[in-house]
C-alpha cells in the first residue's frame, strides 16, 4: 500500500467508526414500533372500587409472555392473577386479585411489536384515593443499555457483511471475472461472509436479553435462547445461518474451481469471458506473453473447451448465488418492517429487491475500491470492467429508487410524517446521501470514459518500454538461472507497469472519486441501519392521533339524540353519558327530556352497543330507573376500543317506541 493511500483508508475507517457509534447510540431509544394508545383504568385515574382486570390497547399487535404485563401494589408486590389474555382489537387484559386495598397501583408492560422491536413503559392508577408508592418508573426504555448497543452494532455489521458478501461476489461474476484469482478481493468477500456469520450468531445470543431484561448476564441464558428460537425473529436468524452454510460452498467454488478455470483459460490464450473488444495494458501484455510461447501454447480447440466449461460454471454460480442472496435478504424481510402493517404480501418481495440492489451497488463499490487500490500491479483492473460495474450500479440505483419510493409511501403514509416524525427526518437524510452518492458516481463514470479512451495508447507505451530494455532472447544453460532471470524481468515489468498506471491522471481521478463514494456509502449504511430501528412514520402518527384524541376528551362521553315515537306526546331528547368511556367497566346514565327541557317520565329505556368493524354486538344494556326521566346502569362492559354505534330505544306508551342511533369513539 502506498503512503498516500494508507491515510485515506485510515480516514475512511475512522469515519466508519464515528458514524456507527453516533447513529447506533441515537437509535436505541427510538426502537419501539408499537405504542400504548389506551388503557382501563386510564393513566392517573382514581376508581371507586378495585377493577376485576386491567386492559391495555396498543397501536398494533404485540407478542407477550407471562411476565410482559404486571400490576404492582404501592410496596412493589405483584397483584395480578396469572398471564395476560388477548381481548381482540390489539387490546390485552390482565386479571387482578380480588379485594385489593385502596392506594396507587403501577402497571408495567414490556412486549415485542409485530416488527420484532421491544416496547416498554408504565403508568399508574389509584383505588379509592392516591397514595405513595415505592415503584420506580425510570429505566423502562426497552432495547437500551449495553445489550441494546451491542444489538444495534450487530444489526449494522450484519447489513455490512451481507452487502460486502453479495456485492463483492456479484462484482467478480458480472464485471471482473479475473478478480476471482485476486487475493485482496478474495479476502474482501470472505470477510463479508465471516462478518455476517459472526453478527448473526451474536444477534441470536443477544435477542433474549434485548427484548427482555436487558441484562448482560442473560446473554448466555439457554432458556432465553430456547424462547427466541420459537419466535419469528429467531426463525429468521436460524434460516440466515443455514443459508450462510450454502454461501460458504458458493465462495469455495468461486475462489477455487472457478478461479483455476479462469487461469487455465488465460494460459490457453482464450480471451476473458465477457470482455469487450478493446485493447488494455493487461490485454497487450497477455498477447505478448502468448506470442512468446510460440508452438508450446495450447491449441484453439482446448481453449474453446475451457471457455465452454467456464461459461457453464459461471451460469451455475450466477443462478446459485442469486438464490442464496435472495434467501439471505428474505431473512430480514420476513421479520422486520415489511412483514407487518400495510400490504405485507407486496412489501416483503419489494424489500428483498431493495436489499439486493443496495448490496449490488455498495458491495460492488467496495470491491471496486479494493481492485483499484489493492490489485497487483501485474493484474490491474481493466477499464472495461469498471464500465461494466458502472452499468450494473446504474441499474441497481433504478431498482433502489423504485422500491424505495414504495417503502417510503408504505411507512410514512402522509407528507406531514416526512418532517414530523423521526423516521421521516432520517429518511430525508438518507435521500440526501443517496443523491450525493449518485452525483459522485456520475463523476466516476466520466473518469471511466476517459480511462477507456487512453487505455490503448497507454498499453502501447508499456510495450515500447519493455521492448527498449529487453535483451535478445537466449537460452541459458542453467535452468535455475533462467528462472531467476525471468522472475527479475517480471518484477521489472510489474514495477514499470505500476509506474505508468499510477502516473495516469485519469486512473488517479477514478481512484479519488470511487474512494469518496465509499466514504459516503459508509455513512449511508449507518443511516439505513438507524432507519430500520426507528418507528415508522405511519405508526407514529397513528399512535399520536389516538393519544391526542383520548387526551382531548376530558370527563365522560355525552351524546344527545332527538326521538319521535309517532304517538301523542312522543317527541323528546335522550341523553346518554358513559364514564369514563374506556375499555372495561363504565358507568352509564340515560336522561329522557321533553322538548321544553323537563324530565320525561317514560315506561322503558334500552341501550345497545355495536362495534361494526369487528362484528361485535349488539351488546344489550337495560338500565334501571333511578328517578323521573333518569335511568342508570353500572359495570357496562366495553370489550375493546373502536368506533361504537350506540342504539337507544325509548318507549313512551304500550305501542309507541322509537330507536335512535349515534356513533362514538370509545377507548
Amino acid at each position: 500500500m502506498t503512503p498516500t493511500i494508507a491515510p485515506r483508508l485510515r480516514t475512511l475507517l475512522l469515519l466508519f467508526l464515528a458514524v456507527t457509534g453516533a447513529l447506533l447510540a441515537g437509535a436505541a431509544p427510538a426502537s419501539a414500533h408499537a405504542a400504548l394508545t389506551g388503557s382501563n383504568p386510564t393513566q392517573g385515574s382514581v376508581v371507586d372500587k378495585a377493577p376485576e382486570q386491567v386492559s391495555l390497547t396498543f397501536s398494533e399487535q404485540v407478542s407477550l409472555n407471562d411476565d410482559s404485563l404486571q400490576v404492582l401494589d404501592p410496596k412493589g408486590g405483584r397483584v395480578d392473577a396469572g398471564g395476560a389474555s388477548d381481548l381482540g382489537g390489539d387490546t390485552y387484559g390482565l386479571k387482578l386479585r380480588p379485594g385489593l386495598p385502596d392506594g396507587t397501583y403501577t402497571v408495567t408492560y414490556q412486549v415485542v411489536s409485530a416488527d420484532s422491536h421491544p416496547v416498554a413503559g408504565a403508568f399508574t392508577f389509584s383505588i379509592g384515593a392516591p397514595s405513595g408508592t415505592s415503584v420506580a418508573l425510570s429505566g423502562q426504555a426497552a432495547g437500551g443499555g449495553v445489550v441494546g448497543f451491542l444489538y444495534g452494532a450487530g444489526r449494522y455489521f450484519s447489513y455490512a457483511g451481507f452487502i460486502v458478501l453479495v456485492g463483492g461476489a456479484a462484482f467478480v461474476l458480472a464485471c471482473w471475472q479475473r478478480g476471482a484469482g485476486i487475493r485482496p478481493l478474495q479476502r474482501l468477500v470472505v470477510g463479508g461472509w465471516l462478518t455476517l456469520t459472526a453478527a448473526t450468531l451474536a444477534l441470536l445470543l443477544l435477542r433474549g436479553s434485548y427484548v427482555g431484561s436487558g441484562k448482560v448476564g442473560d446473554i448466555f441464558d439457554l432458556n432465553l435462547l430456547g424462547e427466541v428460537l420459537q419466535t419469528k425473529s429467531g426463525a429468521a436468524l436460524v434460516s440466515r445461518l443455514l443459508l450462510l452454510a450454502a454461501a460458504a460452498l458458493f465462495i469455495a467454488v468461486l475462489f477455487g474451481a472457478y478461479a483455476r478455470r479462469d487461469e487455465d483459460e488465460r494460459e490457453a490464450g482464450s480471451p476473458e469471458t465477457g470482455a469487450e473488444d478493446e485493447i488494455t495494458e493487461a490485454g497487450v501484455a497477455e498477447a505478448e506473453v502468448t506470442a512468446a510461447q510460440g508452438p508450446g501454447a495450447e491449441d484453439d480447440s482446448e481453449a474453446a473447451h475451457l471457455s465452454a466449461e467456464k461459461n457453464d460454471l459461471t451460469f451455475g454460480l450466477a443462478v446459485g448465488g442469486a438464490v442464496v442472496a435472495a434467501g439471505l435478504a428474505a431473512t430480514w424481510a420476513m421479520a422486520e418492517h415489511a412483514s407487518t402493517g400495510l400490504q405485507p404480501g407486496i412489501a416483503m418481495p419489494v424489500d428483498v429487491l431493495h436489499l439486493l440492489a443496495v448490496a449490488t451497488w455498495l458491495g460492488g463499490l467496495a470491491a471496486l475500491v479494493t481492485a483499484l487500490f489493492r490489485a497487483p500491479a501485474d493484474t490491474p483492473i481493466e477499464a472495461s470492467a469498471v464500465r461494466r460495474f458502472s452499468r450494473l450500479a446504474f441499474g441497481s440505483v433504478l431498482v433502489l429508487v423504485g422500491t424505495g419510493i414504495y417503502q417510503s409511501w408504505r411507512q410514512l403514509g402522509s407528507w406531514s410524517a416526512l418532517t414530523g416524525t423521526s423516521y421521516g427526518r432520517l429518511l430525508l437524510v438518507k435521500i440526501g446521501l443517496v443523491a450525493v452518492l449518485v452525483g459522485i458516481a456520475w463523476i466516476s463514470r466520466r473518469w471511466t470514459g476517459r480511462l477507456a479512451e487512453t487505455a490503448a495508447p497507454e498499453a502501447a507505451v508499456v510495450v515500447e518500454q519493455r521492448s527498449a530494455v529487453r535483451t535478445p532472447a537466449t537460452v541459458p544453460a542453467d535452468s535455475r538461472r533462467a528462472a531467476q532471470l525471468a522472475r527479475q524481468q517480471a518484477a521489472l515489468d510489474s514495477t514499470r507497469d505500476k509506474r505508468v498506471r499510477d502516473a495516469d491522471p485519469h486512473r488517479s481521478g477514478l481512484r479519488r472519486s470511487v474512494l469518496a463514494e465509499a466514504g459516503v456509502a459508509v455513512v449511508l449504511l449507518a443511516v439505513t441501519t438507524a432507519l430500520t430501528a426507528t418507528e415508522p412514520g405511519r405508526t407514529a402518527e397513528a399512535a399520536r392521533q389516538a393519544t391526542a384524541a383520548a387526551s382531548q376528551r376530558s370527563g365522560p362521553l355525552s351524546l344527545k339524540m332527538p326521538f319521535d315515537t309517532g304517538g301523542e306526546d312522543g317527541k323528546g331528547t335522550v341523553e346518554v353519558t358513559l364514564d369514563p368511556a374506556r375499555v372495561g367497566g363504565n358507568q352509564m346514565h340515560v336522561f329522557v327530556l321533553r322538548p321544553n327541557g323537563k324530565a320525561f317520565d317514560v315506561p322503558e329505556v334500552k341501550v345497545a352497543f355495536t362495534l361494526t368493524a369487528k362484528n361485535v354486538g349488539p351488546l344489550p344494556v337495560t338500565p334501571d330507573r333511578v328517578a323521573t326521566g333518569h335511568w342508570a346502569a353500572s359495570g357496562v362492559q366495553i370489550p375493546m376500543a373502536g368506533q361504537w354505534k350506540i342504539a337507544v330505544t325509548v318507549r313512551t306508551s304500550d305501542i309507541d317506541q322509537a330507536t335512535v342511533y349515534k356513533n362514538a369513539q370509545i377507548g
